[in-house]
């Protein structure tokens, strides 16, 4: 199927099978890993210390992976697409951490619609997407797949 641009709040009859949305981007920024370190209590150096991660494989500090997932998260939703209509974040099926995320980099969510299943005692059904994460230079920086329940037309 070909690509979708945003649709606001789609219900869960809306989703098929091979459907593909894209979110905007987000730039990830200093404010964000110190504010993610003050939440989670994740202080390792590679996240908060300049000079001790110079001298790492990555060269420098990196987001903590668990931020740039929340951050894809929120991107999904800001897709539109489950905007209003999603009744909760079910499962993580998979996730991989596969490239680092830096200061500055801004990255978007390819999602494609993997699975749907009609559950009517949720009054909707669940929706397996498959996200990729990906960079300015389009390389995928996080994928998996995650359940989504989302509602039934009115």
């Amino acid at each position: 199927m070909s690509q979708m641009t945003a649709t606001r709040g789609m219900y869960f009859e809306g989703f098929e099978t091979g459907q593909r949305f894209v979110s905007p981007g987000r730039t990830v920024t200093e404010s964000d890993i110190v504010s993610f370190a003050g939440l989670s209590g994740d202080y390792n150096l590679i996240h908060t210390n300049a000079e001790f991660s110079k001298n790492t494989p990555f060269e420098g500090r990196v987001a903590h992976g668990l931020l740039v997932m929340a951050i894809a998260s929120g991107l999904a939703v800001r897709s539109g697409v489950l905007e209003e209509t999603v009744i909760a974040f079910r499962e993580i099926a998979e996730w991989k951490f596969t490239k680092p995320v830096f200061i500055g980099d801004t990255i978007r969510v390819e999602m494609e619609v993997a699975e749907t299943k009609a559950l009517s005692r949720i009054g909707g059904g669940s929706v397996d997407i498959i996200l990729h994460v990906k960079n300015q230079k389009d390389e995928t920086v996080n994928r998996g797949t995650w359940t989504v329940l989302v509602a039934s037309k009115p």
